[in-house]
């Protein structure tokens, strides 16, 4: 039986849910993701992490461009508007494939907020791609052990986005595949295109 106060008798929205724990703080976030991702993403999943998000973001834009040169001394165009540029444009990407992720997971069934859905993709895609980008740096995208880490880390990044979505949006690991398929196969033809030919 109901009882009087109980919203669902009166026909009220259900109340709100009660964090996991605490924010944490950027240095434990930054260090989750790769250390501790399923923890890590059922304690973020309440709270935005948007200054983490866009500055590691930005940061991973401004240098994205010297790893996609054929050899480590070639680069696309290494000016400061030129990176500027790069690093705006990968922000924005973040932030639409982001929300085209939470999208997804909500059709798909899941419950999560879209701020921490879209702020942890941008942390998934910039941190899994470094270690690729700074061997790119120096060895050319065609090099063969940056297009091995290439692959290696989009694997990472798929089995992370998987992790989170399901953490973030209650849903079994297919669905929150499945959610971040479109995400997954944009990384792979943009970011990743110079070296997984």
């Amino acid at each position: 039986m109901f009882s009087v106060d109980d919203p669902y008798a009166q026909g009220g929205p259900p109340p709100a849910p009660v964090p996991i724990g605490p924010r944490l703080p950027w240095k434990q976030l930054l260090s989750g993701i790769v250390l501790r991702p399923a923890d890590t993403f059922l304690r973020a999943r309440d709270h935005a992490v948007w200054g983490p998000a866009l500055i590691v973001t930005f940061l991973y834009g401004l240098l994205a461009i010297f790893g996609f040169g054929k050899d480590g001394k070639e680069t696309l165009d290494p000016t400061v508007s030129a990176a500027a540029m790069t690093a705006v444009a990968f922000v924005l990407g973040g932030l639409i494939l982001g929300a085209v992720t939470h999208t997804l997971a909500r059709q798909l069934g899941g419950d999560g907020a879209w701020q921490p859905t879209v702020g942890l993709s941008m942390l998934i895609m910039s941190i899994t791609d470094a270690p690729r980008l700074v061997f790119a740096a120096f060895l050319g995208a065609e090099n063969g052990l940056v297009q091995v880490l290439g692959w290696v880390t989009w694997l990472a990044a798929g089995a992370l986005f998987t992790v989170m979505v399901s953490r973030s949006h209650d849903l079994p690991w297919p669905k929150a595949l499945g959610a971040s398929a479109i995400q997954l196969v944009a990384l792979l033809s943009l970011i990743k295109l110079g070296t997984l030919q």
